[in-house]
């Protein structure tokens, strides 16, 4: 137990002080996470611990990116009933119950991620030290795979810290720095990296008392508080996340609210609880989705590029959030536009975005200093990236990229940020046509995390492979797309889109199409949506799309744009706009809408999205269900369109397509990929 095993998960050094350093190692993985071998070996090795009696416990990662970063996910899939489910999570409580049990001090020694069963261990130790910088993240965001804590998170971090701090991570999953969790009290120190080690030995060396949690910490889970406090939760949980589409975070608040004051009973309560939650659709269709986002991450491992300077050109909206997202996440960035005029706005927002992400003055005038204005483009020769995010306008586009190419480095990665002008209309001015990729954002930048990488037969694999890699360097999810009209998003948002405003065209009250879309489980209701990307921008787009795909463009979208009503930049589109809100009318008195009005929107997206994997717009049908989730915001609790047909039959939709077609028209006509769709459905439900 004294040296490494060199193929062990864990291993344990007992130093001269007498204090057993346990280190977590997991084989095969960049990542610490807790599968089920890994917490038997744990069990295990506290076992041997209580019999070596140490002077103290201090649990390390060797992992540089965190200490633990969960449970295994992957495990979560493998749970066929509620009985399965309760036995693993009943024994994932009985080894944190034996480490809370240990018969001298223990400490978590904490850097990077801590995050679900790994912040549940630390809160099983006496005590917990984490390293005091933005990288360490500490949290319990089960809610996001469909769960809350089973290892018993719930039953130990609420009497720690009182219920409002306690419940307020725990259901919106949310993470905090070092710093902020020693403020609230479930940290006990946050100190510099060359510290670490000295901070965890003085607790064992000179234990003091745990911490407790204040008066008004302890009132909030009083048998007479909990009531009141839980419908509070409820009401604000009510306001992001429906009981019907995700049962976790109520589930979580009805443990507490009934169990809160006996430890034993919540245990027993938390188990039975998430043993439930995580074999139902919600959770199982989250953890898809989790594993969708892990898949596209892993993309960015096919490369070895190092971007350490990004150039963008153009800083209007989109280039200048480009930019600062950029420099937030550590990349030297020059910005260039034709006059130090136009990018001062840029720079001025990307301040505000520093200040909001990153709190602490200097971190944020470090990041100002990673984002220097260059209206001379003198940044092109080193930049290792370089991003065209000028206007939508192919001419334009070519001009530049005939005086950036012979400035550019050889090895350096030229991409355009266009939402629509395929590639081939670029790139014939290059002396190097192959070298063009396109890494096409979203808006708001700092909030959507897809980013599609544009590619077609002319791009050279290796420029696409350093496109991945920038994008992941930058912590945003790249998915790979053909460099076909509107790529995957916009092709399949735009069709969801104006049935929107072909449905308030009939009449329809603006507030009830996106009262059904919500209801569908979207994020954001399409009139809205629309309102808020610009209703210019939507019918440019639907212009192009409608060129080459023979979308109708309706009527009542040209009317407003003409009307200069564009959305809430302009303070009205579909809707009027008061301070930056929508004033939502309700429909008339005992107003009852045609039952159609979901499966009108639905349908067309899914019809579209049939039509992507018959033409391969993607390279996998996974990636299309990834793209459409973080790039839609599809119905995450539904795990993607695909799956969603796999749910409800290929056969029962395209039933309802054709009925649609039948009164409605050809614009319903049913993609020839619905016979794919349902031969690739039938095969994932017996496994093929």
């Amino acid at each position: 137990m004294d040296t490494q095993n060199d193929k062990r998960d864990l291993y344990t050094v007992i130093d001269d002080d007498n204090i057993a350093w346990l280190h977590f190692d997991k084989q095969d993985s960049s990542t610490n996470v807790l599968s089920a071998s890994v917490l038997e070996a744990f069990y295990e090795e506290l076992l041997e611990l209580v019999e070596r009696a140490p002077r103290g416990l201090v649990i390390v990662s060797d992992k540089p990116n965190g200490f633990i970063a969960g449970a295994d996910v992957r495990e979560f899939t493998r749970l066929e009933n509620h009985d399965q489910a309760l036995s693993a999570i009943q024994r994932g409580q009985a080894v944190f119950d034996r480490l809370a049990a240990l018969p001298f001090p223990s400490v978590a020694l904490i850097h990077g991620f801590c995050l679900g069963g790994g912040l549940e261990m630390a809160l099983a130790c006496r005590y917990r030290v984490a390293r005091d910088d933005p990288g360490t993240r500490l949290g319990l965001p089960e809610v996001r795979l469909g769960i809350h804590p089973g290892f018993g998170g719930s039953v130990r971090l609420t009497p720690l810290v009182g219920a409002l701090h306690a419940m307020d991570l725990m259901l919106s999953g949310r993470t905090v720095d070092g710093r902020a969790a020693r403020r609230m009290g479930f940290v006990d120190h946050a100190v510099p990296e060359r510290h670490l080690h000295a901070a965890a030995r003085a607790m064992i060396m000179d234990p003091p008392f745990p911490h407790r949690p204040s008066k008004l910490q302890a009132l909030s889970n009083h048998p007479w508080v909990r009531p009141l406090l839980a419908r509070v939760f409820r009401h604000q949980v009510s306001k992001k996340a429906r009981e019907d589409h995700y049962p976790a975070p109520y589930a979580l608040i009805d443990v507490w609210q009934e169990h809160a004051g006996d430890e034993r009973a919540m245990l027993h309560a938390e188990a039975a609880s998430v043993a439930d939650l995580i074999v139902g659709p919600t959770a199982q269709n989250l953890i898809r989705v989790f594993l969708l986002q892990e898949t596209l991450k892993a993309l960015g491992q096919k490369s070895d590029f190092k971007p350490a300077h990004v150039h963008v050109i153009g800083a209007g909206i989109m280039g200048g959030d480009i930019a600062a997202w950029c420099a937030l996440r550590g990349m030297r960035v020059t910005l260039a536009d034709q006059s130090p005029e136009r990018i001062a706005p840029a720079v001025k927002r990307a301040h505000r975005l520093f200040k909001r992400r990153l709190k602490r003055p200097r971190p944020i005038q470090e990041a100002m200093d990673r984002l220097m204005p260059d209206h001379k483009g003198i940044g092109v020769e080193h930049a290792d990236v370089v991003i065209e995010a000028i206007f939508e306008d192919a001419e334009a586009k070519r001009s530049l990229y005939q005086q950036l190419e012979p400035r550019m480095r050889e090895d350096a990665v030229l991409a355009t940020n266009t939402s629509s002008i395929p590639l081939a209309e670029l790139r014939d001015v290059l002396s190097k046509p192959a070298r063009l990729v396109g890494i096409h954002f979203f808006n708001p930048v700092a909030k959507m995390q897809l980013v599609e990488i544009v590619r077609d037969d002319t791009t050279d694999p290796e420029v696409v492979n350093r496109a991945i890699r920038f994008t992941r360097k930058i912590d945003r999810l790249p998915l790979p797309v053909t460099s076909t009209p509107g790529f995957l998003v916009n092709r399949v948002l735009m069709p969801y889109l104006l049935e929107a405003v072909e449905l308030e065209n009939e009449g329809i009250p603006a507030a009830e199409i996106d009262r059904q879309a919500l209801a569908f489980g979207m994020p954001m209701g399409p009139v809205e949506l629309a309102d808020t990307v610009g209703l210019d921008i939507c019918l440019h787009v639907a212009e192009n799309l409608g060129k080459h795909l023979d979308t109708p463009v309706p009527q009542r979208l040209r009317d407003l744009v003409r009307q200069g009503r564009l959305g809430r930049k302009s303070g009205e589109g579909f809707y009027q706009y008061k301070k930056g809100k929508a004033v939502k009318p309700a429909p008339p008195k005992g107003y009852q809408p045609p039952d159609s009005v979901s499966d009108r929107m639905i349908l067309r997206m899914l019809n579209e999205v049939v039509a992507c994997l018959r033409e391969h717009v993607v390279e996998e049908p996974d990636h299309l269900d990834g793209g459409m989730v973080y790039g839609t915001g599809f119905a995450p609790f539904r795990g993607g369109p695909l799956r969603y047909i796999e749910t409800v039959g290929a056969d029962t939709l395209l039933q309802r397509l054709g009925k649609l077609e039948q009164t409605l028209g050809p614009r319903f006509t049913p993609d020839p990929g619905w016979e794919l769709v349902s031969g690739f459905t039938d095969e994932e439900k017996t496994g093929g």
